[in-house]
């Protein structure tokens, strides 16, 4: 493997977002702060709020964990009011730059509007340089800021915000769960297909919210009313809901099927089905389709650990603890050396040695994307004494790059394209290996629904975009801002 790789090479899904309705003013910084700290799993480069009070809005946007952005300070800043947008992010479209950050707030001669975004559209080169070419100057690289202009040129033309919206979603096409808060109205919107999560909570003090998931209803003590639609429009307004549904039903329903297995809290539930039941059925269909003899089963920490206990109960074979995590690293990092790599995964996991010294050990781990982190980790387990170490994942075999918000744009990286079962079971140094079947990986939620498994099958719900080639000019602002 490349020395260039990363220590922990998983999937990294774009971001979370949550906003707040009150029906009166209050702390919403400070609920936004919350929110976001439970959704800090769905994004790690860059986290934001914009609290309005009485159609004045603020926002502070920051690269940064949540509590590396926001402190005591900086909330207190941003005042209280009766709506805030709030956002975490990992990037595909759009660098790593501060000016990605979200929520992005736009001015326009028909006011203001905060924009917070999940997903990735397929048509926003096609968008962007429409725009640009009628005028439009960007000022960041993410499609965020596409979707930005396309909803404020609707808004010029439009007599209400949802509207606007509504008109800008025949536009859009691909991953997008937006947040919009203007000075009188808080809109969510989810794209027809439904790609990512959204849901409705109402708050114990009146008012709603909105989330990707609901273990940010959670964090503040809101209560579920239910997911969002996809296709559909909820207009929170004066303390009272209401839904615009002209974009649903026009598509097949495609949530993406890694939020169950690796992307949402196990807590959450998603589309009204439990993410730690789903991982358990992942578990006990990797038993059923590559049984094993075996003396324990132990799961990569944290989503592996729900497969292994659905694989321990399906086979019978007893369930151990096999690592430590510690839990004060926070974001994943490159180091430069092998040496310093090697010891960055005993820094994170460290295995215990009474649970797999001498032992036939099950290893059950959410995906193997590109190989690294799974060959250290079972490196990790010869070197405490495992007699065999039969590796499964919970997810099938990454065969094909992802347009809908997953940082996989090409099959170069995906170990699974290269090489065979047996030059993979030789390469990660492991006695067998088994992935979850596509067939089997649709049925997480039970039967009936409909799932995108385009990075597993090739099938994807709607057309991926055509080839483009990176900007260079954009590439060397991402190095240079890096440098």
């Amino acid at each position: 493997m490349s020395d260039s790789q990363l220590i922990f090479d998983k999937l990294h899904e774009e971001c979370g977002v949550v906003g707040f309705c009150c029906e009166k003013n209050s702390d919403v910084a400070s609920l936004c702060y919350y929110a976001l700290y439970a959704l800090q799993h769905r994004g790690q480069q860059s986290a934001g709020i914009a609290v309005n009070d009485d159609g004045v809005i603020t926002a502070h946007c920051d690269a940064g964990l949540v509590n590396e952005v926001f402190d005591e300070s900086l909330l207190s800043q941003l005042g209280r009011g009766t709506m805030a947008v709030g956002h975490v992010r990992y990037s595909t479209t759009g660098h790593e730059r501060r000016l990605n950050a979200q929520p992005m707030v736009v001015n326009h001669v028909k006011g203001i509007m905060a924009l917070a975004h999940n997903g990735n559209l397929t048509n926003d080169a096609e968008l962007r340089e429409a725009l640009e070419f009628s005028g439009s100057i960007f000022h960041s690289t993410s499609d965020t800021e596409v979707i930005a202009y396309i909803i404020t040129k609707e808004r010029l033309r439009a007599s209400s915000i949802e509207e606007a919206i509504c008109c800008a979603m025949y536009k859009l096409a691909g991953a997008y769960s937006l947040i919009i808060m203007s000075p009188q109205k808080l809109i969510a919107a989810r794209d027809p297909y439904g790609f990512r999560p959204l849901c409705i909570g109402k708050l114990p003090d009146g008012g709603y919210m909105f989330a990707s998931e609901t273990c940010a209803l959670d964090s503040v003590g809101a209560t579920f009313i239910r997911d969002i639609a996809p296709g559909e429009i909820v207009i929170c307004e004066k303390g009272q809901l209401r839904s615009i549904t002209e974009h649903c039903n026009k598509c097949t329903p495609s949530i993406c099927v890694f939020e169950y297995i690796y992307f949402a809290r196990p807590d959450s539930y998603i589309d009204g089905y439990s993410v730690h039941l789903a991982r358990q059925k992942a578990g006990a269909f990797l038993a059923l389709e590559y049984p094993v003899d075996a003396d324990v089963v132990i799961g990569v920490p944290d989503s592996g650990i729900d497969a292994a206990l659905g694989y321990s109960k399906q086979s019978g074979i007893p369930y151990g603890m096999g690592f430590i995590k510690n839990k004060y690293i926070g974001r994943t990092f490159i180091e430069e050396t092998q040496a310093s790599r090697e010891r960055g995964v005993r820094i994170k996991l460290n295995p215990i040695a009474s649970t797999i010294e001498g032992k036939r050990v099950v290893l059950i781990d959410d995906s193997i994307v590109r190989g690294v982190t799974i060959a250290r980790i079972v490196k990790l387990l010869r070197d405490a004494g495992a007699k065999e170490v039969h590796v499964r994942s919970s997810a099938p075999k990454f065969l094909h790059p992802c347009y809908f918000g997953t940082d996989v744009d090409s099959k170069e990286t995906l170990i699974a394209c290269k090489y065979t079962d047996e030059e993979l079971v030789s390469m990660l140094g492991v006695d067998s290996l088994g992935f979850l079947s596509v067939e089997n990986v649709t049925k997480l939620n039970g039967e009936g629904k409909t799932y995108c498994t385009g990075c597993f099958s090739g099938i994807y719900p709607c057309p991926p975009p055509p080839p483009r080639k990176k900007s260079k000019f954009l590439q060397k602002i991402s190095q240079t801002e890096k440098e």
